[in-house]
Parts: structure tokens; C-alpha cells; sequence
């Protein structure tokens, strides 16, 4: 649990009020407008953009050749981000699984929703919607295909069609899943591919399973190649790379001979990590010598089995483009893509994510919808996994709740927004736990960035991103520093206040 709330939802009884109230208002619309008015009601369903939103699994925002990346090649990414709107600066606010994909959902912070870890046993409580149950209800056929990983809480939804299961990872070539249609879910399912008798004395090498991602997006264009006179929302979202980090059959052999550089931080941990807290030190998501099930054991197997496996993601999301394509439906698409978290790749010889260090919780976003964003258009202001289910109500033309912590990316996208955020809130909690990370919280700014580790002992980082862009010289303490540190602990505890966030220490 989390000490300072009494119930696992993490939701204060004033703000629950005010986001049902939101929530049943636009019911209220909606069932309004198709009782009153049924001809202007099927007319503006009929005019609603289509939506696919494709979700990577801890996809660094330089993991991209669209950013200049020459060690994965990502041509069907990149054409979102060409013929679309690209993000430079796109965050999460939990780096972590299941809070990250809550945040995404409900528009609402992990101390909002509850959302808090991927231990957390009811992290989306039913009276919170997801923005895809308001899209249901303006008129919407809704799917959720491939990594859900929100426990108790997004199979319980309802879904046009649902293929997804709730872990980290399934198993990469028998993964199990559940699906249901228009409401009604089925039991779990395990896809176990199939055996050719080639080899009776041992099956085993007989087998022909077929790649997880690869599956689920199978089942993602058998149900878009559907009939249907409704608008559709698809949430694609792909496990790959998650640890164990497996790679598709065809490629398997994949960066053979292609040499890894090594992260110029890589060795701090012989220097006794300059300038870094013991919470960063200590944390077990160290290459090389942690043994866990999430564990990397060298650097070049870990970089190049993540890229191999982004490298299948973006065949995936060429599929479904190229379906749209070919029907004729892409432009009346909004495709939006991004990661549910970034994640290292051997800065300070660390793998994994939740610390709120760059590596860690810089995402790439990008969104195509030629109607209304003009392709080539970049966006420097700092967006956050908040703002993408404000943003897919708004393109909807589906009242955003106003209890919604993120907004809309749409005016910010057309570059006619004139007041954006100039810094936000980052928390984290899960500890003990996987890797051992201390819950931390902090505030980035354009320029600065502040950690908090609010467990005792407590610690701190203060980089200046301007200067030290690596985070490699922590200024906190120092006292040529002390009115900017002043500054942005006040205006950390700020944020806390603006957000609602009353919690206090992570206990188990």
C-alpha cells in the first residue's frame, strides 16, 4: 500500500466527484445526442477519424532512425514521424509497465488512479473510465490487441475485441492471452503452434511456433479487415523488447559481427559512480552482475537483442500502415505512436527503466493524421503520456473529462497553442521489488532537473540539462547552485499540491 490513503485507489473523494461528474456528462451527451438527434448522431460518427495506437514496450527516444539512430533501421516508424507530427520532447511520469499504460488510459497520475506499480492489485478502479469507454460510448468499435498489462481493470472493460494478456511478457513464442468480442470474454488461451513429426523422438525441435507480436498483430488486421459502419479505435500494443528479449526467427542472426560502442558512462561504477546517490549505486539493474528474470548479461547482447526486437515491431506497425494503405483508410486515420517508457542501455552499465534519469523516461511520440497536422512538423515543448487520452477524445470530437491531468495535443500539434507546461512531476514507487529501485520523485524543467529518493536515507540529484545534458555532474549541495535547488524543491511540493499527490512513503 501507499501510506497517506486509506483505499488502494489513491483518488481523494472530492477529485472521484469530479471525474465521474466529467465522465457522466459526456454519457450524458452522447446518449442525448442518438435519442434527440439520431441523423446528426450517425453523421458525425460517420465524419470521426479512425484511430490506431501503437504502443512500443520501452522504446528510448533515440531508438529510432528517424532521430539519426544508425544501429536500427525503423522505415515504417520514421514515415509516421515524416508524414506526421513528432514530439522531441515526450515523457512518461511513472517509468514503469503497468502505472505507465494506467497514466495512458485514464489521463490521470499513478497517485490520481492508484495505479501505482506493477504489484498494485486493483490499480484501475471501475469507476475511473479509460478513454477508450468513452469512445465506446460516443459510437466507437474498440480494440485492445497484444501487451494490456493493467491488472484488474482493462480486461474488465468493455471491447468490440480484446486479445491481450496481463504480465510484463508473455511467453515470445506460446504466449497466452484472452480474448472476447462486443463485451463478453473467453478463457485464457495459450497459441502453441504446431508440430510438424519431423522429429518423433523429440517434438521439441519440431516446433513451429509463431513470434508473439507477430500473432497478436494477425489478430489485429483480421478484426480491422472486419465489416463495420462505425468508426474504429485499435490500441496495438507490442511486448517487444521486454526482457527475456527473444527475437523473431528471421532475425535471429541480426547484427552478427556489428560492434556495440559503449556508453561513455559505462564505467562509473569503477570510479564508485561520481556524484551519484547510493539509491542509484545500489540499485540491482546493473549489467553483468545482477541475476534476475529481467537480467542483462553484456552489454552487446542486450543492445543488440533490443534493437532486433524493435526492428520486428516496426515490421508489425508496417503491416497494418500498408492494410490502411491499401484500403484506402489511412488518411482518415489518426495513428498515434509511442512507448509506454524509455530504458538504458548501458549508461552508468545500467539496463532496465524507473529511475528519472533521460535514458529512462524519454519516450518518442509521434502522431499521423494528415486532416488536420501538417506533415514535417516538430513540436519542442515537453509533452507527457498524460496527454495522449485527452488527445484521441479531442480528435474524436468527445468531451474530455475535466478531471483529466493531461491536455490535448491537438492545438499544440497545429502550433497554435500559446501557453504550455514548463515543467511537470515524475514519481515512482515500487520497492521493494524488481531491481530494487528506491522510490524516487522529482521535477524536470526545460533546463533543470531535481530528484528526490524519499525513503531514509534520503538523497538527491540536481543536473542542469543545458550544460550537462548526460546528467553526469549532479549539482546538489552545491552551493553555487543552492537558490536554483531552493526553487525547484518548493516547486516540486508545488506539483505534488496541484496534482492531488498526498502520498508519503512507499510501504509494503
Amino acid at each position: 500500500m501507499i501510506d497517506g490513503h486509506e483505499s488502494g485507489s489513491g483518488i481523494d473523494d472530492a477529485s472521484r466527484r469530479t471525474f465521474l461528474k466529467g465522465s457522466a456528462a459526456v454519457a450524458g451527451a452522447t446518449v442525448a445526442s442518438s435519442v434527440l438527434h439520431p441523423a446528426l448522431a450517425q453523421e458525425r460518427t460517420q465524419k470521426r477519424p479512425n484511430i490506431v495506437f501503437f504502443y512500443t514496450e520501452g522504446q528510448r527516444a533515440d531508438a529510432l532512425s528517424f532521430t539519426g539512430n544508425t544501429l536500427v533501421k525503423t522505415p515504417n516508424m520514421d514515415r509516421i514521424a515524416r508524414e506526421g507530427v513528432f514530439f522531441n520532447n515526450s515523457f512518461c511520469t511513472n517509468a514503469l509497465c503497468a502505472p505507465a499504460r494506467a497514466v495512458t488510459l485514464t489521463g490521470l497520475y499513478s497517485h490520481t488512479s492508484g495505479a501505482y506499480d506493477n504489484k498494485t492489485a486493483s490499480p484501475l478502479p471501475a469507476d475511473i473510465p479509460i478513454f477508450t469507454d468513452l469512445l465506446h460510448e460516443a459510437g466507437y468499435d474498440v480494440a485492445m490487441v497484444g501487451k494490456a498489462h493493467s491488472p484488474n481493470g482493462v480486461r474488465e472493460r468493455y471491447w468490440d475485441y480484446y486479445c491481450a494478456f496481463n504480465a510484463p511478457a508473455t511467453n515470445y513464442y506460446a504466449p497466452r492471452f484472452y480474448e472476447g468480442r462486443k463485451g463478453a470474454m473467453g478463457e485464457e488461451k495459450t497459441n502453441r503452434g504446431v508440430f510438424r513429426n519431423d522429429f518423433p523422438d523429440n517434438p521439441a525441435l519440431d516446433w513451429t511456433g509463431e513470434y508473439a507480436d507477430d500473432f497478436f498483430t494477425d489478430r489485429a488486421l483480421d478484426w480491422l479487415k472486419e465489416e463495420r459502419d462505425r468508426p474504429f479505435c485499435l490500441l496495438l500494443w507490442h511486448q517487444t523488447p521486454h526482457a527475456p528479449f527473444f527475437r523473431p526467427r528471421r532475425y535471429l542472426d541480426m547484427y552478427n559481427g556489428v560492434p556495440i560502442p559503449k556508453p561513455a558512462t559505462f564505467d562509473d561504477d569503477k570510479k564508485g559512480y561520481p556524484g551519484k546517490p547510493r539509491a542509484f549505486a545500489d540499485a540491482q539493474n546493473k549489467i553483468g552482475t545482477i541475476q534476475t528474470g529481467d537480467c542483462a548479461r553484456s552489454l552487446e547482447e542486450l543492445v543488440k537483442d533490443y534493437y532486433a526486437g524493435l526492428t520486428s515491431v516496426d515490421d508489425n506497425i508496417g503491416r497494418v500502415m500498408s492494410y490502411l494503405e491499401s484500403s484506402n483508410q489511412l488518411d482518415d486515420t489518426v495513428v498515434l505512436q509511442s512507448s509506454d517508457h524509455g530504458y538504458f542501455l548501458g549508461e552508468w552499465r545500467c539496463f532496465d527503466k524507473r529511475f528519472m534519469h533521460e535514458p529512462s523516461l524519454r519516450t518518442p511520440t509521434m502522431i499521423r493524421y494528415p486532416k488536420r497536422f501538417q506533415a514535417g512538423t516538430k513540436v519542442d515543448e515537453m509533452i507527457l503520456n498524460l496527454d495522449f487520452a485527452p488527445t484521441l477524445l479531442e480528435l474524436a470530437d468527445v468531451p474530455v473529462p475535466e478531471a483529466m491531468q493531461g491536455k490535448s495535443l491537438v492545438k499544440l500539434a497545429q502550433k497554435k497553442e500559446t501557453a504550455w507546461r514548463k515543467d511537470w512531476l515524475y514519481e515512482y514507487f515500487e520497492y521493494p521489488g524488481a531491481e530494487q529501485v528506491r522510490p524516487n520523485r522529482g521535477v524536470r524543467t526545460t533546463r533543470y532537473k531535481y530528484i528526490h529518493y524519499y525513503l531514509d536515507p534520503q538523497e538527491y540529484e540536481l543536473y542542469d540539462l543545458e550544460k550537462d545534458a548526460g546528467e553526469v555532474n549532479n549539482l546538489y549541495g552545491n552551493p553555487a547552485h543552492a537558490d536554483i535547488q531552493r526553487q525547484l524543491a518548493a516547486r516540486l511540493e508545488a506539483l505534488r499540491q496541484e496534482t492531488g499527490d498526498k502520498t508519503r512513503n512507499a510501504i509494503v
